[in-house]
């Protein structure tokens, strides 16, 4: 898993959105960036919506919730 994407694009700041995981440059977060795909919109719709979110970006929010759940499943196991 290519942590570095994800250490160059999402942030976690306890000032910024309650310390939830952003989008690094703004307020928007992870769990927004996912819920934007899961009702349909591509990297692109998103990219047009919100200029500051490239596509290299939403594929970091996608790593990190990929790597989140890896973890969570490593420790049930």
């Amino acid at each position: 898993m290519d942590t570095a994407a994800i250490t160059a694009h999402i942030a976690l700041d306890p000032q910024v959105r309650f310390g939830k995981p952003v989008v690094k440059g703004t307020r928007t977060t992870v769990a927004e960036v996912l819920e934007m795909l899961a009702n349909g919109m591509s990297a692109a719709d998103i990219e047009e919506d919100f200029p500051a979110i490239r596509a290299a970006q939403v594929r970091a929010c996608l790593l990190y919730a990929a790597y989140r759940e890896s973890v969570v499943l490593q420790a049930a196991a």
